[in-house]
């Protein structure tokens, strides 16, 4: 078996931001944060919503929450109604009219990427399906890119004096980033074509990026528990294509994946999802460098 150590990323300025910070930001999930606190540098004040271990799709819109957005200048979150359990409450009951749906310090990740596996047919009794495809964007890293171009422009809308320094803020995190995308890549290599079961199917831009083959999915539609009847049809599938590895994500319940790894011998390997869903995912940059990390160990290659 090989082990990849991956060199530490290149530090960006991740201190926190001043209380006279020109913009206060909202931000849904960290790794949104971390992209705005790169972007924004000393002129953010970013507050991030949920953590690593937390499902994006199942918050509280606890009144602490509510209270930041209430004072909020921007949000930045994922949309494509990866939120929409949670967020539009806060919204409304916020009485912010700066971050409400479609105003211009309403900022929305999906927008600024090509979504995947957008439903042919909306019906509840499909699943937890989402209108205009799947939100999971940022497990690919090249999605973050294209991202951080249309949140420094936002930054720079709504903070004309400071356009400057967001263009100057993007220039350096570009750099940086297409030097880890490179690495990556490379890095990365082994993995195209392994095949892999999820646990749920918040993978399709990280198995597009790495070029996996998805051979089952450990729900039987989204976001709905599997029964004892349907793991023995994932069984009965990975006897007729087997599988090298088990993904899930750190906020899930991955009694399923333990079920099924303990029948078929294959590794179960628990990925951080966003910063913070594991020890070795602490910024944006050792996020993607612990999921290549473990994805390497847990495949064999």
């Amino acid at each position: 078996m090989r082990t990849i150590i991956f060199s530490a990323a290149a530090a960006g300025f991740l201190a926190a931001a001043p209380a006279n910070a020109d913009l206060r930001i909202f931000a849904c999930e960290p790794e949104w944060g971390a992209l705005a606190e790169e972007l924004g540098g000393d002129h953010v004040d970013v507050h991030t919503a949920t953590s690593g271990g937390q499902d994006p799709h199942r918050i509280q819109a606890r009144p602490s929450l509510i209270a930041k957005a209430r004072r909020a200048d921007m949000t930045v979150c994922t949309g494509a109604d990866l939120e929409v359990g949670w967020l539009p409450q806060i919204l409304r009951q916020s009485g912010n009219r700066a971050i409400q749906p479609g105003a211009p310090g309403a900022f929305e990740a999906a927008g600024a990427v090509e979504m995947l596996e957008r439903p042919v047919v909306l019906d509840r009794a499909l699943g937890d399906l989402h209108a205009v495809g799947n939100p999971h964007i940022h497990t690919d890293p090249r999605n973050i890119l294209v991202v951080a171009e249309a949140l420094s422009a936002r930054l720079a809308e709504l903070d004309p004096e400071n356009a400057g320094d967001y263009a100057a803020r993007l220039d350096d995190f570009r750099g940086r980033w297409e030097a880890a995308l490179e690495r990556w890549n490379a890095a990365a290599e082994p993995l195209r074509g392994v095949p892999v079961v999820v646990q749920h199917v918040n993978w399709i831009y990280l198995e597009t990026w790495l070029g996996l083959d998805r051979v089952a999915t450990l729900e039987p539609k989204p976001g709905v528990p599997a029964s004892a009847g349907y793991l023995a049809e994932v069984l009965t599938t990975l006897k007729a294509k087997p599988a090298r590895l088990i993904i899930n994500a750190a906020y899930e319940n991955n009694r399923s994946s333990q079920f099924i790894a303990e029948r078929t011998g294959l590794r179960d390997v628990t990925l951080p999802y966003t910063i913070g869903g594991g020890d070795g995912a602490t910024d944006l940059f050792s996020l993607y460098d612990e999921t290549l990390r473990l994805l390497l160990d847990a495949a064999g290659v």
